[in-house]
């Protein structure tokens, strides 16, 4: 019977990187950490690759949850070829550049008192519902700023960069991609706070989204990619309309994703990558990685350790 290499034990010092640490559980090669350690190694072959295009696709309570300065930063440092993600994060990133901030508070609320103190509850993050009236209020003026030729046939996409552009949060997701021209791309903007509110002034301001504009925005880079790159963290809807973007292409070469999900029910939420090459969403041989994690945790630690490698 023929063996693999022997099993690399960690081995943790006082003042080691973070890129040493995932090397050293890239090294170990085995269960999650080495999933982890290799999802380090393939983002920062995909961050030194210069002819391939990286596009993040985002579901969960990801901006809220803290990672939206570690979204944005690669953003500016261009590193981003374009977002996929659900409108949830969006708009959660819109209201701190408005001045809202989201706050700890516990699992274990009284969600009864919460309603009465106007606060929502993601988890253990809370919010003002007041920040989602601002919200309207400010989605009201930007859009009538916004040629009425333009409103009656819009793109999620070229609203949200429109939205972008008249921004002035320098930490703003949405800000920064408005003015480094990295496209944000979301497939179900209507399904959000954001998206019942542009419902409720649609009439009023004539405002018709146009979904197939987001389509073709997100085809014409993926054709046009030497390679592709996916980093996926969450599933449902992003992580779905980004894949199958791909096998119009024969597949990415490059793909991590991140996930809580399970196989076992059938949803592609919790389908590894390796399930995608038989639809032509990966390419056979493609590097790949499923990392079973909350990406809260995993993903500011690979990408911590892919640009020290890598940048």
């Amino acid at each position: 019977m023929e063996f693999g290499r022997p099993v690399e034990h960690i081995r943790v010092r006082p003042g080691m990187t973070v890129g040493s640490l995932l090397a050293q559980m890239d090294e170990a090669g085995v269960l999650g950490a080495g999933k982890l350690g290799r999802a380090a190694r393939i983002l920062a072959k995909m961050f030194s690759d210069p002819d391939c295009s990286v596009f993040l696709s985002l579901a969960g309570a990801l901006v809220p949850g803290g990672l939206r300065s570690v979204i944005r930063d690669l953003v500016e440092r261009g590193l981003l070829k374009a977002i996929v993600t659900t409108g949830a994060n969006v708009v959660h990133d819109l209201v701190e550049a408005l001045g809202f901030r989201h706050y700890v508070g516990t699992f274990r609320a009284d969600d009864a008192e919460l309603l009465e103190e106007k606060l929502g509850r993601i988890g253990d993050i809370y919010v003002e519902m007041r920040a989602f009236v601002a919200l309207e209020k400010w989605l009201r003026d930007v859009l009538k700023e916004v040629p009425a030729d333009v409103r009656k046939a819009i793109s999620g996409s070229r609203l949200i960069r429109e939205l972008g552009l008249r921004l002035e949060d320098p930490n703003s997701i949405v800000a920064t991609a408005a003015r480094k021209g990295v496209p944000i791309i979301c497939p179900g903007f209507v399904d959000c706070v954001a998206g019942f509110q542009l419902w409720t002034l649609s009439d009023e301001l004539g405002l018709r989204l146009d979904p197939l504009g987001d389509l073709s925005e997100l085809m014409n880079l993926v054709l046009t990619a030497e390679r592709v790159g996916l980093v996926i963290l969450g599933g449902g809807m992003p992580k779905h309309f980004l894949m199958f973007a791909t096998t119009f292409r024969d597949g990415a070469d490059y793909a991590i994703q991140i996930t809580t999900d399970r196989p076992e029910p059938g949803g592609l939420s919790g389908a590894p990558l390796e399930e995608a090459i038989s639809w032509g969403k990966i390419k056979p041989g493609a590097d790949v990685v499923t990392v079973i994690c909350d990406a809260t945790i995993a993903f500011p630690l690979i990408v911590a350790a892919a640009l020290e490698w890598a940048c």
